[in-house]
């Protein structure tokens, strides 16, 4: 896989783009720090252009990154740890999409065909600006396998998808879904999903267009949208109003594009014991504010909120009535800088904290975006290290168990989204083969 580009022409043409992109970054300086209109365009205007210099003069796409690793499983023994199969999602070789079945000693047991030009390239409920132009074009961003082997998963942003467990189209949900897929006891699929609105509202003053307004999406198991619930107005009913206010950066208190960010869903089981989460409760994660919050959905009562303690986090999980954990990115300093990523344990009773896992000098763990957790059967957690681009499980006295690289090619690896272990009954589900096509 050859991802430098060495004709000079192409370095040239490389830093006239860097020039205009340039241009675009002092403009986009005053559209920020005032919060004008046109922030969110320019915002993918720069994106656009990153991704276009980087292409041009042969740097690396954000989601691949130069490693030493040569082996795809760096630590694993059969014969004490644990053992299981693995869903994997990720970006492959040549910008592919990965999302497959593979065991513990690194081999591919299923897996899906899932390049978003084969699957969807007649989605027509897309802008043209949002429609994907060249491979990946987006990533899998959230994925859940089903009882019978079926698999939902959200093309980042652009749509949601169920394959069945040999790879044929069950349905396709055409909305805005992104980051996680959650499967509750019935069977209906929770995610984070985004208004097709993206006018400002009356009700919420100096939000300027375009605003991603982020929503609580449930779909049924036939992949029929049953239930929206606007975060917005779930914040101004419990008057937690001044939330939707946090990433104003002037005295005007505009702000405008994604505020929230919206990145997991989750309901509280009735396996659980309850105590300050009730069954059917659902936690959210909003990393833009720093927040974590469980409510009622028949009531939009905010039982518990976190404001704070972690930064720019992901995948908050309960652990039982009045426990949660979270994946705290810890995005305070730039990758490289010894920084370290956390999982952090709260109780909601008190609201006190204290570190279940992180990172050290000599075990680094740091994922400036994205990142999963799991807690396993045997007390183990599994750690989804998307940008370094590997999973990884670590025992109760935070040592590595067993670890994933997503090689892609010599040198390199490509960001890992989630690592999920799934139950023992699933060996038996995916030993079928499936019928040649």
């Amino acid at each position: 896989m050859n991802l430098k580009v060495p004709n000079i022409v192409a370095v040239a043409a490389g830093f006239l783009l860097a020039a205009f992109f340039l241009l675009v970054f002092a403009l986009g300086v005053a559209v920020q720090r005032y919060q004008l209109p046109g922030y969110g365009l320019l915002n993918e205007v720069e994106t656009a252009l990153r991704v276009s210099v980087d292409k041009t003069i042969g740097e690396l796409p954000w989601y691949y990154q130069q490693s030493e690793r040569t082996e795809i499983i760096e630590k694993y023994d059969e014969r004490e740890d644990s053992s299981g199969l693995n869903l994997v999602t990720a970006v492959g070789p040549d910008s592919s999409l990965i999302l497959k079945v593979m065991d513990m000693g690194g081999v591919t047991i299923h897996e899906w065909a899932v390049d978003w030009f084969d699957l969807w390239s007649d989605a027509e409920h897309l802008d043209d600006a949002e429609l994907p132009k060249s491979r990946p074009g987006t990533h899998i961003h959230g994925a859940a396998i089903l009882p019978q082997g079926d698999v939902v998963f959200n093309f980042e942003k652009l749509g949601m998808v169920r394959l069945s467990r040999c790879g044929e189209v069950q349905w396709r949900l055409p909305y805005r879904t992104h980051h996680s897929i959650f499967i509750d006891e019935e069977g209906f699929i929770w995610t984070a999903g985004q208004s097709e609105d993206v006018g400002a509202r009356d009700a919420y003053p100096m939000h300027l267009p375009p605003v991603r307004e982020p929503m609580v999406v449930k779909v049924s198991p036939e992949g029929e949208i049953v239930q929206k619930i606007s975060v917005f107005d779930l914040l101004a009913e419990n008057d937690q109003l001044a939330l939707l206010y946090m990433r104003a950066s002037s005295i005007y208190n505009t702000i405008t594009d994604d505020t929230l960010h919206l990145n997991d869903v989750e309901v509280f089981p009735s396996t659980m014991e309850e105590g300050v989460f009730k069954h059917g409760d659902i936690m959210l994660s909003l990393r833009n504010i720093h927040t974590v919050l469980v409510f009622d959905p028949e009531t939009l009562n905010i039982r518990f909120i976190k404001v704070g303690g972690f930064v720019r986090q992901h995948d908050p999980d309960f652990i039982d009535g009045n426990t949660i954990t979270v994946f705290d990115n810890n995005n305070i300093a730039r990758r490289g800088d010894g920084q370290q990523s956390r999982i952090i344990e709260i109780d909601a009773r008190s609201g006190n904290s204290k570190l279940v896992y992180t990172g050290s000098e000599g075990q680094p763990f740091y994922t400036h975006i994205m990142g999963k957790h799991q807690w396993l059967d045997n007390g183990n957690l599994l750690l989804s290290d998307a940008v370094s681009g590997r999973g990884f499980e670590v025992d109760t006295d935070g040592q590595i168990r067993w670890e994933y690289i997503n090689l892609v090619d010599d040198g390199l690896v490509g960001i890992v989204e989630e690592v999920t272990r799934l139950p023992e009954e699933f060996a038996e589900v995916f030993a079928e083969p499936c019928p040649a096509l």
